[in-house]
């Protein structure tokens, strides 16, 4: 039986795809770092346990699709208190982030539309277009440069008549780049004159080191109408499996479209939304050390990775992940090696490569992304037996 293009077409996932051979070298008794993927290990604030557990309605019943009142209200409340003046009428619940961007590109695109995203990019943007129907033309950054944008023109470049939105992560996943005050009013000028949208993911908008600021596409002047911002609780309150994200925008056309796809689907998770709740009324008691924690995260990766011969990077601004050019031929092959060939003392590391985070062919071949979730003492010795597994692999492929 023939099943659609639409799931043929689609990118297996850089984060995922080799999971089956880490699930054979622990088989084999060998203790896998995972530098692959996005989950936090700090622990889930128990505000957010507390308020589930003590969730008393009788009858678990349907929500609004938009998400609770009391939802909606709390996220605008935590958005005011940035200084983005945000209505809850603004805020839309959605079941996790990947459906407020699966909602935003419907909203705002037909099938065959283009939209425009800086690469390397969080690889399911390439997965949400496929099941939107939706054509991903990639904006080139570079390991140099930080990842910051390039100037106007290379966006111009990339604008036809069916361009219909830019999508921008900042603090960004894979490459932890923050853009500036000046990049993100760049990118709304750009949407303005064309008349096209802005979708703005700022899931990793406490994540910010070294006292530098992120600029919300809410707060840049005259992006009302362009914008949408997206958004999630998963790694802010390390709390990825209640699948409770939103987006907000101020362009009431978009959010009576996005109200339509909400419906269609019923409505968003309603417990989670009452953790939530709580998660963001207590921010203040968690989130500072959490932050910190990182940061060091951040500090130990970088300064280790800095000492391994061949290795590039730049130090990450914000998130919790990085980009690394390795002195490797395939990075796609000397992962899967990692975990099929290589371990120290009964130890490998399994990292994300990073040609899935791109969308032009032949780009990050040599790159792997390294998320740094793991305590300071495990990505010191991870960051080692990579080391060492760089020189191994390279020994045996000459």
């Amino acid at each position: 039986m023939k099943i659609s293009e639409r799931v043929n077409s689609m990118q297996e996932s850089p984060i995922r795809k080799l999971l089956s051979y880490s699930d054979d070298a622990k088989s084999r008794g060998i203790k896998v770092y995972h530098l692959n993927i996005g989950q936090p290990d700090i622990p889930t604030p128990n505000y957010i346990y507390d308020a589930i557990k003590n969730y008393s309605e009788r009858v678990l019943a349907y929500g609004p699709s938009q998400g609770l009142k009391v939802a909606r209200e709390t996220v605008a409340d935590y958005l005011n208190g940035l200084g983005y003046g945000v209505n809850p009428n603004e805020v839309f619940i959605t079941t996790g982030g990947s459906e407020a961007i699966i909602f935003a590109m419907m909203a705002v695109a037909d099938p065959g539309d283009e939209i425009i995203i800086p690469e390397p990019f969080y690889t399911n943007y390439n997965g949400f277009a496929s099941m939107a129907g939706l054509k991903v033309v990639p904006l080139l950054t570079k390991v140099e440069t930080g990842f910051h944008l390039p100037d106007e023109k290379e966006f111009e470049k990339l604008i036809t008549s069916k361009t219909r939105a830019i999508l921008v992560c900042t603090p960004n996943n894979p490459t932890g780049t923050i853009f500036t005050k000046d990049e993100m009013e760049m990118v709304v000028n750009i949407a303005k004159k064309h008349k096209i949208f802005v979708l703005s993911d700022e899931v990793y908008r406490e994540f910010v080191f070294d006292n530098k600021k992120h600029t919300s596409v809410l707060e840049v002047e005259g992006s009302e109408e362009n914008s949408i911002m997206l958004d999630s609780i998963s790694k802010r309150f390390s709390a990825c499996g209640a699948r409770i994200g939103y987006l907000v925008t101020k362009n009431r056309n978009a959010l009576n479209g996005i109200l339509k796809l909400g419906q269609a689907r019923l409505c968003p998770p309603t417990i989670e939304q009452i953790g939530m709740i709580e998660g963001y009324k207590n921010m203040k008691s968690f989130m500072k050390e959490m932050i910190t924690e990182y940061q060091k995260r951040r500090d130990v990766v970088y300064e280790n990775l800095k000492n391994v011969e061949g290795v590039f990077t730049r130090k990450p601004e914000g998130a919790f992940y990085v980009v690394v050019k390795l002195p490797v031929d395939d990075a796609d092959n000397f992962a899967k090696w990692m975990l099929t060939d290589f371990e120290v003392d009964g130890k490998t590391v399994m990292v994300a490569p990073a040609n899935g985070f791109y969308a032009s062919p032949d780009k990050g071949k040599d790159e792997v992304r390294i998320a740094y979730v793991l305590n300071t003492v495990e990505l010191e010795d991870a960051i080692k037996i990579l080391s060492l597994g760089i020189k191994e692999y390279n020994k045996r492929k000459r």
